[in-house]
Formats: structure tokens, sequence, C-alpha cells
């Protein structure tokens, strides 16, 4: 019963000083406490400011860094860009040139064939005009000539169409890279573009990563630089094929007019020296002509002479017959009878001569009628040889030399 009555008493009371104490602990534990909590909430907001500031500047370098590298692209552009229209410029011109070869080179046909046809030609020459005359040399060189400059053509247009080829692969890899270096351009522009505000910003995991594929500032600059360099080279080149080809269709051009010329004048003189030999034997033949007319004519006076003859041996004959008849001692030897009989003998002995004249036995070494064959031979000599120097002039004049009046060496 005690007991429980000590269990129920009243707590104990507090001194007053005790209950100040504690008031004071409690104001001073809060203080405490506040301060601390101040302490950290302004340790927050340097941190907060500081991440703030480090946020904005290291995302204005990058901005920065994004508009430097858009400059850096922009300007290997450009770059890219002057050289595409150099060689795209460098290989139009160069195709004109590839034009003027292929003309040149088809232009040569015609003068070789025709300088094959006089060659042709003139292998129907008879006789002695069969003949390896300058002509002939020239129009030999000048196959020659042609052949060779359809040969030097046909080389230097091959060089020309890998030129083309090497600049149209100059230009693929500029055209490649500028593709590139466009949608490079267009992303970064993209990303300078971007802000906190942006509507389609997201998260992107497994994105910081630099895998194989990444190449360094140096290779890409490289890349380009090979390029450019690459395509200046193949524009140099085209340029000294372009003065090459300049300098082969002129002298091309030159040599074969030389040549051309120098047949021409080889035909000019043959013909003038042909139709000279032609015109000496036209008038060998006029000679002969003359010769012959004047012997026959000695030949019907020498047969003329002869008939004559006839009626005075007739009457000396018959005078000595009649003057034989005399009778006894009038059978005289007289004077009439000796010049009766030297008559006779006279007229005998001279149509004997003139017979002989006539026939070719020889007299003196005159020969009528040998004579006469000798000339008609000469005349049939003349006569053929004129034939050969007619055939050899419509060869040359007229086939060959007409043939030629259309053959114009062009310069392309």
């Amino acid at each position: 019963q005690k007991s429980m009555a000590r269990l129920v008493q009243a707590p104990p009371k507090f001194h007053p000083s005790e209950w100040d104490i504690a008031n004071k602990m409690q104001c001073a534990s809060t203080e405490a406490q506040k301060s601390r909590s101040q302490r950290t909430t302004t340790e927050s907001r340097r941190l907060l400011d500081e991440i703030e500031k480090t946020t904005q500047k290291t995302r204005s370098d990058v901005n920065k860094k994004i508009e430097q590298r858009q400059e850096e692209i922009k300007f290997w552009k450009q770059e890219l860009d002057n050289k595409l229209e150099q060689i795209v410029h460098e290989t139009e011109v160069l195709l004109t040139f590839k034009t003027r070869l292929e003309k040149s080179l088809e232009s040569c046909k015609e003068p070789l064939i025709i300088a094959q046809k006089c060659l042709l030609n003139r292998q129907r020459r008879a006789g002695i005009d069969l003949v390896h005359d300058e002509v002939e040399q020239e129009l030999v060189k000048e196959a020659e000539v042609l052949q060779g400059v359809i040969a030097l053509l046909g080389r230097t247009l091959e060089q020309t169409n890998e030129q083309i080829r090497l600049n149209r692969s100059a230009k693929y890899n500029l055209e490649m890279d500028l593709k590139d270096k466009f949608t490079a351009l267009m992303i970064d522009d993209y990303c300078a573009t971007l802000t906190n505000n942006t509507p389609d910003i997201s998260y992107a995991h497994n994105t910081v990563k630099i895998e194989g594929n990444f190449v360094s500032p140096e290779d890409w600059i490289d890349f380009s630089n090979i390029n450019v360099e690459k395509a200046d080279k193949q524009r140099n080149n085209s340029l000294a094929l372009r003065v090459l080809i300049d300098g082969i269709l002129s002298q091309t051009a030159n040599d074969m007019r030389r040549q051309c010329e120098m047949v021409n004048i080889a035909f000019r003189n043959r013909v003038k020296e042909v139709k000279d030999a032609k015109h000496k034997l036209e008038t060998l033949l006029a000679m002969v002509m003359n010769e012959t007319a004047s012997q026959e004519k000695n030949i019907a006076a020498l047969k003329k002479a002869i008939a004559d003859k006839e009626g005075p041996l007739k009457v000396a004959q018959t005078r000595l017959e009649a003057r034989n008849h005399r009778p006894n001692v009038e059978l005289c030897y007289d004077t009439v009878q000796y010049r009766l009989i030297s008559e006779v003998q006279e007229i005998t002995k001279n149509t004997q001569r003139q017979v002989e004249i006539m026939k070719g036995g020889k007299i003196c070494g005159v020969e009528a009628e040998t004579e006469l064959k000798g000339l008609s031979r000469r005349q049939l000599s003349l006569e053929e040889e004129i034939q050969v120097k007619e055939n050899t002039l419509y060869i040359d004049e007229v086939l060959c030399m007409q043939m030629r009046e259309s053959v114009y060496i062009n310069n392309f």
C-alpha cells in the first residue's frame, strides 16, 4: 500500500534556474542549427553559381569551337569549289582539243588515199616513161609523211583520252569531298542553333566514345589537301598536253602542206619535161614525114627516068638493026655505027644505074628503097614514142594533178 503511494506521488519540481537554463539551451541549439543550415544554403548557392558559370562558359566555348569549325569547313569547301571549277573548265577546253585532233586525223585519210592512187596510176606509164622520177620519190615521201602524221595524231589522241579520264577522276574526288563537307557543315550549322529551349533536344546514351573510325584533324586537312593537289597536278598536266597538241597540230599541218607542195612542183616540172620531149618527137616526126615524101618523089622520078629511057633505046636499037641490012661493002663500021653502039651501051648502063639506085644495089652508098623503109621504121618508132608520152601526160596531168586539186591541208 505504501509503495503504491510512492508511485503516484507528484513528479519532482524543477528549480527556476533550471528552467532558465533549459530555455537558453533550446535557443542556443536552434540558433546553431539555423546557422549550419544557412552555411549549407550559402555554400550550395555558391556552388550552383559556380557550376552555372562553368556550364555557361563551357557552352560558350563549345559554341565558339563550333563557329571556328564552321569557318574551317567553309574555307576548305571554298578551296575545293575553286579547284572543281578549274578542273571542270580545263576538261571542257581539253575536250575541244580532242575534237581538233579527231578532225585533223580524219582529214589525213583523203590525202593519203590520193597519194596512193597517184602511185598506182603512175604504174600504168608505158615503156621508157615508167621511170622512178622525182614525182615518184616525192609521192612515196608524201605517203610516208601522212602515215607518220596519222600514227602521231593517234598516239596523241590516246594520251588526251587518258588525261580526260584523269581529270574526271580528280573532279569526282573533289565532288565526293565537297558533298561530305556540305553534310558536315549542315550538321554543325544545326548544332550551332541548338539551345536549352530547342524542342527536339533529348538524352542520347553511348555518344561519348571515340571509336576507330574517327579521323584526326591533321588527317582531315591532309585528305582535302591531297584532293586539291591531285586536281592541281592533273590540271597542270592537262595544260601542258594542250600546248603539246597545239604544237603537233601546227607542225604536222606544215609538214603535210610542204610535202604536198613538193609533190605538186615535181608534177608540174615533170609534165613540162614530158611535153618538151613530146614536142621534140613531133618535130622529128614532121621531119621524117617530109623526108619520106621527098624520097617517094625521088623514087617516082627514078621510075619515070627509067621508063623515059625505053624510047631512045628502042630508036637506037631499031637503027642498028636496020643498018645491019646494008648490002656488001655498005656494011661499013662508020662513025654512025660506032656512035649508035656507044648510045645503046650508054642508055643501058644509065638505066642499070637508076634501077640500082632505086632497088638498093650499092652505088655510092645511095639506096632509095632502103632509105624509104628506114624512114618508115623511124616514123613508126616516133609515133609509138609520142603515144607513150601522151599516155604519161594523161596519167600525170589529167588523172593525178586534177585529183590532187581537191587536197587541202587545214589547220585545226
